[in-house]
């Protein structure tokens, strides 16, 4: 029996997933698997509070040279200044990189003058760079240090300078579609890259899942019987379920979901391969 319950949603998760793309994280080892792409893909590099901002623009600057179309990552508390931030844009314009994504980062302290996205991407409108794409993150389970409010009004201020959002991690479709819900209710209006887990190793999922606070997803899936199987007892997490569920929302416009952000924790090939997989799997209609 199908879990798709239409061919506009069959079409829309084809559509959805074939637009999706990659997270990963700087590592000595990481561009060495990246092989396993299609050429030209979309590749978005994290920025840690341990390596900084030079170790995301080193990997960007490469990945471009490879004909990636590379989304560094600048996060807000690693920019120590608007001096800072103007040498950060100066050596982004020297490349092919178009796209920009700003998040507000996980360092418990700020490295500068920024605490917020909202402060960067403010002097960023005030620096001339050739950016066409700047994303910013969104946040449907909430934020372990900042309010639902304030994340709210942020991403309304944010969408002034800002043209799409990426959502967190979420494991359960409801919570995701009410989310949404609320969101275009508010008057969020900028397109939604929805981030899902790629098919990964469960102790990856697990630890990443808890530090960047998805925690009631994950409670929700201790109360469900055969989600909670999939994920804390299998060795690996495939997140076909949770697209199945999001698939009334991906095919409905009035949510403007553009495709997914898909966090692979670098673990490329078992989610690229996952990825190709799953959308054969959708196109023969074997989703059962």
């Amino acid at each position: 029996m199908t879990r798709i319950k239409s061919e506009t949603q069959r079409k829309a998760l084809i559509e959805s997933v074939g637009e999706s793309y990659m997270e990963i994280f700087p590592t000595a080892t990481i561009e060495s698997k990246l092989d396993v792409l299609e050429p030209s893909s979309y590749i978005a590099i994290t920025c840690s509070p341990t390596k900084g901002v030079r170790e995301t623009l080193d990997m960007a600057h490469r990945l471009a040279d490879r004909g990636f179309k590379v989304v560094p990552h600048v996060a807000a508390r690693m920019v120590r200044n608007k001096a800072h931030l103007r040498e950060i844009v100066k050596r982004l314009d020297d490349t092919p990189i178009v796209s920009l994504f700003v998040p507000g980062g996980d360092a418990e302290e700020p490295k500068g003058d920024y605490s917020c996205a909202l402060e960067l991407l403010r002097d960023i409108a005030d620096i001339e760079h050739k950016f066409i794409e700047i994303g910013v993150a969104a946040h449907p389970e909430g934020h372990p240090t900042v309010s639902n409010e304030v994340l709210m009004e942020h991403l309304l201020m944010k969408q002034e300078l800002a043209n799409y959002f990426v959502t967190q991690m979420c494991f359960d479709a409801e919570i995701m579609g009410n989310w949404l819900h609320e969101l275009r209710d508010r008057g969020v209006t900028l397109p939604a890259w929805i981030g899902i887990p790629g098919a990964s190793e469960r102790s990856a999922l697990i630890k990443t899942s808890l530090r960047i606070g998805v925690g009631d997803s994950l409670r929700f899936l201790k109360k469900n019987g055969k989600k909670a199987a999939r994920l804390l007892s299998s060795r690996e997490y495939w997140p076909d379920d949770l697209l199945y569920g999001l698939a009334p929302y991906i095919a409905d416009p009035a949510f403007n979901i553009s495709g997914h952000h898909v966090y692979c924790f670098n673990q490329v090939d078992r989610a690229e391969r996952w990825r190709h997989d799953f959308i054969e799997r959708i196109r023969s209609n074997q989703t059962g």
